[in-house]
């Protein structure tokens, strides 16, 4: 739906939708706001990572009209690119779209793939965060995978989240913690990523993710030995989230 039938600004609608679905489960808040007229046109964006099958499920069950937007950076695992044709496939996912930045664009800022070498931040900008931006503008909203457990920024996420005054995020899975999501691939008997079995708890691309030890934080392999916690693609307050110290600030 045109955000211009819309009614408040977003804050407001976000405010709206979790007074109205505050005691609400994933599953409802899948089944019933997708088709509120707060909320508008959603597209669910999927890193198919290591958690992601849970919520690609989910939607395909509920609601399987629903876009699916895999940002391929070109940087990705092997196993991640596999993984994403498995489940494309055994899911039926019947509208999936791989969005990529355009190839001048990445010519220009990263002529020899090393950007990410020495700003990391750029790198997301031109690869992921740019490339989204655009696939996104089409949406009143987008559904992620985010979820209070995983910890820093997301200790306080709510089911919906105003991102500046762009569109509307929909965390479905905000409330589960690490048990829900395994009980919920066992009992579906969901195909997992590869990469799990192999100590990466938490996937992004392959120069920026490491495995993770026994008792280390799950997303201690993002961007090793660098404050950077998040993409960019997260926003608060309609800036990007990336370190709990420039959050706090």
């Amino acid at each position: 739906m045109p955000r211009d039938l819309h009614q408040g600004p977003v804050a407001e609608r976000v405010a709206a939708l979790n007074a109205r679905y505050r005691h609400h489960g994933a599953t409802a808040v899948l089944e019933h706001a997708l088709k509120d007229v707060d909320l508008g046109r959603v597209a669910l964006v999927s890193s198919f990572g290591a958690e992601s099958v849970v919520l690609l499920h989910l939607v395909s069950v509920i609601a399987p009209e629903t876009p699916v937007l895999f940002v391929d950076t070109r940087m990705l695992f092997a196993e991640t690119l596999d993984y994403q044709r498995q489940l494309a496939e055994t899911l039926h996912l019947c509208d999936l779209r791989t969005i990529r930045a355009s190839q001048p664009r990445v010519s220009f800022e990263d002529p020899d793939g090393t950007l990410h070498q020495f700003n990391t931040d750029a790198c997301c900008a031109v690869r992921k965060v740019e490339p989204l931006e655009r696939a996104l503008s089409d949406f009143d909203g987008w559904i992620t995978g985010r979820k209070r457990y995983q910890g820093a920024t997301r200790e306080t996420v709510e089911f919906f989240e105003a991102e500046g005054d762009l569109r509307i995020k929909v965390n479905p899975l905000a409330h589960w913690g690490r048990e829900d999501i395994e009980e919920y691939m066992v009992n579906n008997r969901l195909p997992r990523h590869p990469l799990v079995a192999k100590g990466y708890p938490s996937i992004g691309c392959a120069p920026c993710t490491t495995p993770v030890q026994p008792g280390e934080d799950p997303r201690a392999g993002r961007w090793r030995n660098t404050e950077k916690t998040e993409c960019g693609i997260h926003f608060i307050n309609g800036r990007a989230v990336r370190t709990p110290k420039e959050h706090a600030a």
